[in-house]
């Protein structure tokens, strides 16, 4: 059974998140959907985040199993197709072996918060970023930012609701940028919890506008209070930009591992 792995870009404006649920639409039922109607399958994907309501995708990462052996052009083609007139689009598929996993087998997630820093409401970029009419200082937002770098317990940084088992993350980059109006911040780990980005992009807007410094931001990193967390920043300018995995060398072992319990699953069976 071929699986693909798909990378996918989408406005998350009309969705639930990512996670197909009962209450609302979601992304994964929509490329779900699309699986359905040009192959007849009906397959669960696997995505490599689960991004919350609102949230974007510019390099989102799926794996779906097909038990025909299409080419890879034909299921990006007929996902595209189908897809629509949803905001979704499937920039890139390729055939994986089966020991390649879009969630388990990922090192490294990116993300990007975007703030549109002037008075002028939004037009064009509304619903795509966080208006902040207050003027922000984004060289002071970077400074703070790497109290975040490092591993570290996030509980004042996860939602309360959180699901992770441990609420320790080591996160290896945070910059945040100014171009203009628009104020940046991009940071990166192998994971991040519930919230765990807004919470502390949230938090940087106080450290900006100059009501917080460095100091406080680590008052509130130690404190491990959800408490002490600033305003959770909007899910409008948020976007997970990219999914790193392991090398090919990597890959060919975890092929060739899950190769080996199937065949002992196999003997067990016999």
């Amino acid at each position: 059974m071929p699986r693909y792995k798909l990378t996918v870009e989408y406005d998350g404006r009309p969705f639930c998140g990512w996670q197909r649920q009962a209450n609302g639409p979601s992304v994964q039922a929509v490329i779900e959907r699309a699986i359905r109607a040009f192959s007849g399958e009906t397959v669960t994907i696997g995505g490599a985040g689960r991004t919350d309501t609102g949230v974007h995708a510019l390099g989102q990462v799926a794996h779906a199993d097909l038990s025909k052996d299409w080419p890879a052009r034909t299921v990006l083609g007929a996902l595209n197709f189908h897809c629509q007139p949803d905001p979704v689009a499937i920039l890139a598929c390729e055939k994986m072996h089966q020991g390649f996993d879009a969630r388990f087998s990922a090192i490294r997630r990116a993300y990007r918060y975007r703030i549109v820093n002037r008075v002028p409401p939004l037009t064009h970029e509304a619903g795509l970023a966080w208006h902040v009419k207050s003027e922000l200082d984004a060289a002071a937002m970077h400074e703070a930012a790497q109290v975040f770098v490092g591993h570290h317990d996030f509980t004042t940084f996860r939602h309360s609701r959180c699901q992770a088992k441990s609420p320790e993350k080591t996160l290896e980059m945070f910059t945040v940028r100014r171009n203009g109006d628009v104020v940046t911040a991009e940071c990166a780990s192998r994971s991040f919890l519930h919230n765990q980005v807004r919470s502390m992009v949230g938090t940087l807007r106080l450290v900006g506008e100059g009501r917080w410094g460095a100091a406080d931001v680590r008052a509130a990193l130690d404190a491990r209070d959800r408490t002490a967390c600033g305003p959770v920043a909007p899910a409008d300018g948020l976007y997970l930009t990219q999914v790193d995995y392991r090398s090919a060398a990597d890959d060919l072992a975890a092929d060739q591992a899950w190769r080996g319990r199937q065949a002992e699953l196999s003997d067990a069976d016999t």
